[in-house]
């Protein structure tokens, strides 16, 4: 059975995660799939993608599948991991991508809807980044995302206390553009994406790549590349690590060490 589900009516693509069973968790597969659906709704016209689950879903995604997570002494984030390419695929896409939230986002799934263009939740939405509750040392290009788009001090709380933010929080930390009521959400989100057909796609193209290009314009000396890797290394080095796995697996709450 297909772990997601495609439609494209009226320019307007729709990828709906279809896997509740497993919480949508961003496994391979889950993200194979995804990346078939874009090409091919691409090829049939599309002009805006919404991604969203099931109606009334209590998670939208649980995020990074721990289970296909390296063993201590790989980067847990490379750059050609599933999830870190469809953030880029996401990113670059030329035509604008909403991300409709109801229910929890969890862990790389927040990359994955901050990687959006537009978001929509509902009250019943939240946003947890849990790195720090498995070990896991997150990489640059997410971190700078998350900076960009909430600022330093929120995504520092965030990231530090692995706590779920509101909908409500998450809208005034810049996270959400709209906060809408649960039963007027699907018809809020599809009309903004219908009035966005109607404008200019090469426009709309131009504008979010400029946006994009600009968002990522902080570089860095190849010397403090180097101390950013070296420094997370120490992390997926470690036996807090390979702690934060197991415990995870195991279901209970972990023992970090700082070793």
């Amino acid at each position: 059975m297909a772990i997601i589900n495609t439609q494209l009516l009226d320019n307007i693509g729709t990828i709906t995660f279809n896997n509740h069973e497993q919480r949508n968790v961003l496994s391979t597969a889950l993200i194979n799939e995804m990346m078939e659906s874009i090409v091919a709704l691409q090829k049939g016209k599309m002009r805006v993608l919404v991604i969203r689950a099931l109606k009334g879903s209590k998670v939208w995604s649980a995020g990074h599948d721990v289970h296909e997570l390296p063993l201590p002494g790989r980067d847990p984030l490379a750059y050609n991991d599933p999830l870190v390419t469809v953030l880029r695929s996401i990113q670059s896409l030329p035509i604008p991508v909403i991300a409709m939230i109801e229910g929890s986002v969890w862990g790389g799934a927040c990359d994955l809807a901050l990687s959006c263009d537009i978001l929509i939740g509902s009250q019943s939405a939240s946003f947890c980044m849990t790195p720090a509750k498995i070990g896991v040392p997150y990489n640059v290009s997410g971190i700078l995302h998350f900076m960009n788009i909430m600022g330093v001090n929120f995504a520092k709380e965030m990231f530090f206390t692995a706590e779920p933010l509101s909908a409500e929080q998450a809208h005034k930390a810049g996270l959400l553009n709209h906060l809408v009521d649960e039963g007027s959400i699907e018809s809020y989100t599809y009309d903004m994406a219908a009035k966005i057909t109607r404008n200019s796609p090469l426009s709309i193209a131009v504008i979010k790549e400029q946006i994009r290009l600009l968002a990522s314009a902080h570089p860095l000396s190849p010397l403090t590349f180097e101390r950013v890797q070296g420094l997370r290394r120490t992390v997926y080095d470690s036996k807090d690590y390979e702690e934060g796995i197991k415990a995870f697996l195991e279901k209970r709450a972990p023992v970090f060490t700082g070793e």
